[in-house]
Parts: structure tokens; sequence; C-alpha cells
């Protein structure tokens, strides 16, 4: 596979050899070697940013505020359309970037960039439904009503396991909302976001506008705590584990800024007596090992009606058996690498933990002898007071529970801090219409007869609890990178005042 050539045609060749004379890209710090997870290769090394360098990249982001904020938003949306067309063109190349760098398999690389095209068009629609109201006053001769107005400079913090699509749900809405973003990646995935961030900032160029879209390329997690302490950016979204966005969180909220976070998920399926098996089966395992369990929607606990539960799980097994493990971008791959060595540690310390606390392994555990960072997509067989039911650990690890009542699968699906996506396999109205209510799951997503990942953009996408409450991409998520202004117009002639006061000089 000829990275270099990949590279070049992304526009990235000069880039790495030279970082610092690019004007999109302010680095002039240690260097940083990215590696592809599937084989240990180094993909390239290139500078990453000094504290000045931030500095020079939030100055340039406020200066294009104010002339952004300025701009219609549909002609702001006509940006975000153009970046739409280039990434279609690119599309191939970048999906590719991603199953090199983030180890997803092929369809899921090229899914990524899809999931940004999309995100294109929606911004782009949502760039003339940026609607207020018109609210009836109870003073006479008074309009009241509410409008949104840019926010400011943006903070992005993405993870690498979604290495491009959640930078695109943030930045474009928030580029068609009137406010630029400032783009702190993950250490594991920094080539992907420098060839978005090229592209992005190529379109700009071409179209004459100001640099909407910057890049704070950091080896370690500085960059996240400069934007997260910064008065300056009045909103940062993060996406990443519970004790980041803790961290995060509390920062914003020192300065009185905004956080919009998107956390860890401890996800569960409950599957009834009732269900469709088959599609069950299917189901449980693209959520349980797609992206090699790297998912924070990736399903962790399966949670399977007594009388069912041997067949299902032996089906799973069976599944489980017959999923090929390998190269990510090998034709007939399902399951890539995990994104490091220290991934891979804590896969097998949860495993050894969960031995220790009761529960039998059913399939996997293991790592896989052979280059790179894989092991085995593993199920176990757990109880209710395990511990390690209530953390996440980041690889294909699933454990599996039973009960006899759906109130009692209700009650274990609940059982844990984390509340991002959830899923019910069942042919019972009455049973899916429980777990929708508002006694049912307690999670942000909750799906019937699908699994617990693959969301589509339409929808706002987030969770409760320590998954952190943040929504981003469809509905009405727009609004997080706005600030609402209740608005009051007098074209009377007196003053009355709400609430009957009276105030009346002589």
């Amino acid at each position: 596979m000829n990275i270099p050539s990949l590279l070049e045609r992304l526009g990235l060749a000069g880039t790495l050899s030279a970082a610092h004379a690019a004007d999109w890209l302010p680095t002039t710090g240690a260097p940083l070697t990215s590696f592809n997870p599937a084989s240990g290769e180094a993909l390239a090394t290139f500078a990453t940013a000094t504290r000045a360098d931030y500095e020079q990249v939030v100055a340039a982001a406020q200066e294009s505020f104010r002339a952004w904020r300025a701009v219609p938003a549909p002609a702001r949306g006509e940006l975000v359309r153009r970046i739409g067309l280039a990434l279609r063109e690119k599309k191939a190349d970048l999906g590719l970037l991603v199953t090199l760098e983030a180890g997803k398999i092929i369809s899921e690389g090229q899914g990524e960039v899809q999931e940004m095209i999309d995100m294109c068009d929606f911004a782009v629609g949502q760039s003339r439904q940026l609607y207020g109201l018109t609210i009836a006053s109870e003073r006479p001769r008074h309009r009241l009503f509410e409008q949104w107005h840019p926010l400011g400079p943006v903070g992005v913090i993405t993870a690498f396991n979604f290495p491009v699509a959640v930078w695109a749900w943030n930045a474009l809405l928030a580029a068609v909302c009137g406010d630029p973003t400032i783009w702190k990646p993950s250490e594991h995935t920094p080539l992907c976001a420098l060839a978005v961030s090229k592209l992005a900032a190529d379109v700009c160029r071409e179209m004459q506008l100001p640099p909407v879209f910057q890049l704070c390329l950091t080896a370690d997690q500085s960059g996240g705590e400069w934007l997260a302490a910064d008065e300056r950016v009045p909103l940062v979204s993060a996406t990443g584990s519970c004790r980041m966005g803790r961290s995060v969180g509390q920062q914003v909220a020192a300065r009185l800024g905004r956080s919009l976070l998107e956390l860890g998920g401890n996800n569960g399926v409950i599957v009834t007596e009732s269900a469709d098996l088959e599609l069950a089966a299917q189901a449980v395992v693209f959520a349980a090992v797609g992206t090699a369990g790297q998912r924070c929607t990736t399903l962790r606990r399966l949670i399977v009606q007594d009388s069912i539960a041997e067949t299902f799980v032996g089906r799973l097994v069976q599944a489980y058996h017959s999923l090929q493990v390998g190269n990510p971008w090998e034709e007939g791959v399902l399951v890539g690498p995990l994104i490091s060595e220290i991934a891979v540690e804590q896969m097998l310390a949860a495993v050894q933990q969960a031995k220790q606390e009761g529960a039998r392994l059913v399939t996997g555990g293991k790592r896989i002898a052979r280059a790179g960072n894989f092991v085995e997509p593993t199920i176990m067989r757990a109880h209710s007071g395990m511990s390690m039911l209530r953390q996440e650990t980041f690889a294909p690890l699933l454990y599996v529970l039973t009960y006899n009542t759906l109130d009692e699968a209700i009650a274990l699906h609940n059982d844990v801090p984390q509340g991002l996506s959830s899923a019910i396999f069942t042919d019972s109205v009455r049973e899916s219409e429980r777990f929708l209510s508002p006694v049912g799951s307690d999670c942000g997503l909750a799906n019937v007869n699908i699994g617990t990942s693959g969301a589509e953009i339409g929808g706002a996408f987030g969770g409760e609890m320590e998954t952190g409450g943040g929504r981003e991409s469809g509905s009405d998520a727009w609004k997080a990178y706005m600030r609402r202004q209740t608005c009051t117009i007098n074209d009377g002639d007196a003053l009355p005042l709400a609430q009957g006061v009276k105030f009346e000089l002589e």
C-alpha cells in the first residue's frame, strides 16, 4: 500500500515535510508520529502545536468570527455545500486513511466519510431554518419574539474512534450558525484531521472566505486543556471518556462557559421471548464487535430472557467463530485492531477482573498472536452483582445476563451510571412501548428491533448521566452553537408593565 501516494492525493505531502509553512496549520512544536494499529507501521511524522501556536489559532478564530457572523446564514451554507462536494471527490482516499489510521474496516471508513457528506447536506438545509419564535405578549401594542445569534469560536475535541465524523457534526453546524471552530483531534488519528482540515481550508480559500476551520494538533491532552480553560472559547464540545469529560466540564464550568459532552456508553440490549432471534443475533453481533468494540454505542451488556438464553447465546458463539479478524483494508474482514497496545492490555485486564468477579468465559478472551493490536471478540456470562458491568471497556467484550420479567430486565439495563444507547428486541407492542416509556430505558437513544449503534445524522445524538447530556448532529442540536435573544418591541405611546405592575410618575 503506497502511503506517500495516498497522502499526496490528499494534499498532505508538502504539509508533513514543512508543516509550519502552511498558513492553515500553525505547528512549530515537537514531532508526532502516526501509526497503523493493524501493523504497527509508522504512517507519517509531523510537527505539533506549541502554546504559542495555539494563541495564533485562537486569534485567527476570533478574527474570523468578527467577519463570519455577519455573513447571511444561507451564504454560510454555501461554504458547507462546497465542502460536501470536495468530500465526495475525496471519499475513497479519505475512507482509506480512516481505515489505515483508526483501524476501521473499509466499509466503516467509507461510511464515516459519507457521514460527513450527509452532515454537509443537513447543515446546508439547516442554514435556512435557524428559526426563532413569535410569542404572545400580555401588553397591548407589544411584539415579543426570540431570535438566535452566532455564539463565537467553538472548541471541538474528538476521539480516535470517529476521527472525522464527529468533527463534522460540530464544525458544519457551527459554521452555518456563524461560528468558527478550533479542532483538537485525538493524538491517535492526526492524519485524518490534517486531511479534512486541509480540504476545508482549501474550500475557504477558493471562496475567498475567512478561515472558518482551525486545527490545533498536540501530542497529548494539552490542546484540550487549553480550550477548556480559555474564556475566548464560549463553547467546548468534547467527545471521549467519562474521565476526560469530567475534567473538561469542570474547567469550562469554572469560567461559566458552555460544554457539550459526548462521553462513555455502557449500552444494553434486552432480548425478549417474543423476539425475532435471527434479526436480534445479527444486530447484537454488529453492535458488539463493529469497530472492534470501539464505539461509544457499542453493545456491552446483553440481557436475555431465561427461556431463550442458551439458544441465543449459542447462535452468537457460532456467529463469533465465523468472524474474520484481520487487516481492516482486506476484503471480507469484519473486525480490525484495537487502537493501541494499551487498549489491548485494558481489555485483557477486564476479562481477568470479570473472571475474578464470577463471570464465565464463553468464547474469546485472548490476544491474537500476530502483528498489530488484535484481540478475540469475547462473550462472558455474567451476574448482576459484578462491578465490571458498570464500567465501559472500549473493546469487543460482551457480558450476557438473564432475566425473568421485563421489569427485571429494565432494572438491570438501567443499573449503570452511563446512559447513551439502548435497544429491545420484541414482537410485543406492550413490551416495546414500556421500554420507550418514562419507566423504561433511561438512555438518550432508545431503539426497538435495531441495535445500539449506527445512529442516523437526522436525530439528535447524545446521552444522559455520565454520558454527559450533550446533543449533536440532527434535530435542533444547532441551538447549542448559538445564543438565544428574547426581544420586545413597543410600537405604542404608553408604557404598560408586565404582571400588572404600576409605576407612574406625576
